[in-house]
């Protein structure tokens, strides 16, 4: 051990393929792409009847992408050392990665596998929606898929270079809400561009307050978050300006939308991100008392969606 870091001849290496997949499966980081799909599933609800197996058929293909990201990045990380270097005491449930190599879970090729095996289905599936619905489709999928795997990957490196929050932001936002959308009916409205935005502010705020227990391998490693650029007291402020910044644009919704203001009960968030805010205030450096508010600003997002997404269909 170094400097508290944990080597690969400190961890016991027992591959355990089912217990692997569960780890980049994760369901609870999972959830940020499901409530934003129920967001759009729901807005797309109030032109016509959804069409469940589509909407089936793009959860599944979302969900292997997803998988996808993780597994490529897991390798990408452990790679860079940024894995490794997250020590004990600074690991928490929502960051320090996956661990599926750093803890022998997986082998490298069997980490590998996942991501091959993931993107490509995920493609399968885009272009058979692509298909039978709109060629044009292709297009927003293979900018999804360009932007998990470059999420961590090279020669773009987003998470590396300070444009990996916005660039969830935007992808697990307004991208992938407009997406599920546009899959059962179209053209996309003003409506769902506003509120795919406003959550994923809130997503992308998730991801933000998971790298406040990194930042320190992180740095050493070289990836330049943001919250390692601005430094941890400056990015606090920046997380609650993010959080902020979405509940605007709920409250706003009436007056630049032609929804009703029951996409207010978004609005049942609200008291999970001002107790993430505080919390993360009280102690930025301390792991042990920041996993409360990352719980928290994971119960923000997947509240506001529901919310959003339930008015929206009551309206």
């Amino acid at each position: 051990m170094q400097n508290g870091a944990v080597t690969l001849s400190e961890t016991k290496r027992h591959p355990d393929f089912g217990a692997g997949f569960w780890r980049l499966a994760d369901p609870k980081i999972s959830l940020a792409s499901f409530a934003s799909m129920f967001l759009g599933a729901c807005l797309a609800a109030g032109s016509r009847p959804l069409d469940w197996g589509w909407l089936l058929l793009t959860v599944a293909g979302v969900f292997a992408i997803e998988v996808a990201k993780n597994a490529s990045g897991e390798i990408v990380d452990f790679d860079s050392g940024t894995d490794l270097g997250v020590t004990p005491e600074h690991r928490s449930p929502f960051s320090g990665g996956k661990r599926v190599l750093v803890d022998g879970v997986l082998t490298r090729r069997q980490t590998l596998g996942i991501a091959v095996a993931g993107y490509a289905a995920g493609l399968a599936v885009a272009v058979w929606i692509a298909v039978a619905r709109a060629l044009w489709l292709l297009a927003l999928a293979g900018a999804s898929v360009a932007i998990a795997y470059f999420y961590h990957a090279s020669p773009l490196r987003l998470s590396y270079r300070g444009w990996g929050e916005a660039a969830v932001a935007v992808t697990y936002g307004p991208l992938l809400c407009a997406g599920v959308y546009l899959v059962q009916t179209r053209p996309v409205p003003f409506e769902v561009l506003w509120l795919g935005t406003a959550v994923g502010l809130l997503i992308g705020a998730f991801l933000w307050i998971n790298e406040f227990p990194d930042a320190e391998a992180d740095r050493a490693a070289g990836k330049r978050t943001l919250v390692v650029r601005l430094g941890v007291r400056r990015a606090v402020h920046g997380y609650c300006v993010i959080v902020a910044a979405a509940y605007l644009m709920l409250i706003l919704t009436p007056a630049v939308t032609p929804s009703s203001p029951a996409v207010w009960l978004g609005g049942v968030a609200i008291p999970c991100s001002a107790f993430a805010c505080k919390r993360l205030a009280a102690a930025p450096e301390e792991t042990a008392r920041i996993v409360p508010a990352q719980a928290a600003s994971l119960f923000a997002f997947v509240l506001f969606a529901l919310g959003t997404g339930l008015g929206a269909l009551l309206a």
